[in-house]
C-alpha cells in the first residue's frame, strides 16, 4: 500500500514538475541579471584601466602604452571622466572635502583591485570595500588626507616632467652628435644618456617631498594643487579616450600622442596650471583645515 501511494503522489506531481521545468524565468529577474552582469563588466573596465595607466608613476611620458589603455575605456567612463575632471579643475577648491574623499575611494579601489587580483580574491569586492575604508579614515584626518594627495600630485607631476625632460634632453643630445659627425665625415657613435630617464623616480621624489612638505604650510596651495592636477589629468584622459572611440580619428589621435613623450604631459599640465590660477583667483582667503 505504501508504495502504491508512492506511485500515485508521484504521478501527480510529475506534470507540474514537468511544467515548472519548462516554465520560463521571469523576464523582469533575467533583465536585471543581466543588467547587473552590465554593471559589473562596466566598473570592472573603469578599475582595471585606471591600474593599468598609474602602474608607474611616469604614465603620461608613456604614449604607447597610455593610448592602448585609454583604447579600451568605454563611452560612458570617457564622458564621466570629462565632466569631474572639468568641475574639479575650475571649481575643485570649493568643494575639497568631496573631492579628497573620492580620490581616497579612487586610490583605494584602485589598489583594492589589484590585490584581489593577487591573492584570487572578488576583485570588484576588494576594491569597494578598501575604497570605503580609506574614505572613512580620511574623513577626520581631511587634512592629513590634503597632505597626502598633495604628496602624490608633486610625485606624478615629478616623475612625468622628469621623463618628458629627459627625451628631450636625449634626443636634442643625440640630434647633436649626428650632425657633429655627418660634418666630420664619421659614424656617429651611440651617446650615453643625458638625462637618464628610467631615473624618473628622482623627480618623483623631489615632487613628493616638496609639495608634501608644502601641505602643511600652505593648506591652500596644496588643496588648488592636487584639484587642479586630478582635474586636469581626468579630463585629458577623457577626451582622449572619446577621440579614439570616433571612426577615423584614433590612427590621427594616436600619432600625435606619440610625437614626443612631451606631448601628453603639456596637455595634462598647461590646463593644470590654468585651472591652479583660477582657482587661486576665485577661491576665498584659506578654508578650515580641521
Amino acid at each position: 500500500m505504501p508504495v502504491t501511494s508512492s506511485l500515485v503522489f508521484s504521478s501527480a506531481l510529475s506534470p507540474v514538475t514537468v511544467l515548472a521545468q519548462a516554465t520560463p524565468a521571469p523576464a523582469g529577474n533575467a533583465d536585471l541579471a543581466v543588467e547587473s552582469s552590465g554593471w559589473i563588466d562596466r566598473i570592472d573596465n573603469l578599475l582595471n584601466t585606471g591600474m593599468s595607466i598609474f602602474s608607474r608613476p611616469d604614465t603620461l611620458a608613456q604614449p604607447e602604452q597610455l593610448t592602448a589603455q585609454l583604447a579600451n575605456l568605454s563611452t560612458m567612463w570617457a564622458l564621466l571622466l570629462i565632466v569631474l575632471g572639468v568641475v574639479c579643475l575650475v571649481n575643485g577648491y570649493k568643494y575639497y572635502k568631496v573631492a579628497t574623499l573620492m580620490a581616497m575611494v579612487a586610490i583605494g579601489s584602485t589598489v583594492g583591485f589589484w590585490l584581489g587580483g593577487q591573492i584570487d580574491a572578488p576583485k570588484i569586492v576588494m576594491a569597494g570595500c578598501l575604497g570605503v575604508l580609506l574614505a572613512v579614515v580620511a574623513f577626520p584626518l581631511i587634512k592629513y588626507a590634503v597632505a597626502v594627495l598633495g604628496g602624490l600630485s608633486g610625485a606624478f607631476i615629478g616623475a612625468n616632467l622628469w621623463a618628458g625632460m629627459a627625451a628631450a634632453v636625449n634626443q636634442a643630445a643625440a640630434k647633436q652628435a649626428a650632425e657633429e659627425a655627418a660634418a666630420a665625415g664619421t659614424t656617429a657613435l651611440a651617446t650615453t644618456e643625458v638625462m637618464p630617464g628610467s631615473q624618473y623616480w628622482i623627480g618623483a621624489l623631489i615632487g613628493l617631498v616638496l609639495f608634501g612638505l608644502l601641505a602643511f604650510i600652505l593648506f591652500k596651495l596644496s588643496i588648488v594643487l592636487f584639484t587642479s592636477v586630478a582635474g586636469a589629468t581626468l579630463a585629458v584622459f577623457g577626451v582622449i579616450a572619446l577621440l579614439m572611440d570616433i571612426d577615423g580619428a584614433a590612427p590621427q589621435v594616436v600619432s600625435g600622442l606619440k610625437a614626443h613623450q612631451l606631448v601628453v604631459p603639456l596637455l595634462v599640465f598647461v590646463p593644470a596650471v590654468i585651472g591652479f590660477v583660477l582657482q587661486e583667483m576665485w577661491g576665498p582667503a584659506q578654508p578650515k583645515s580641521e
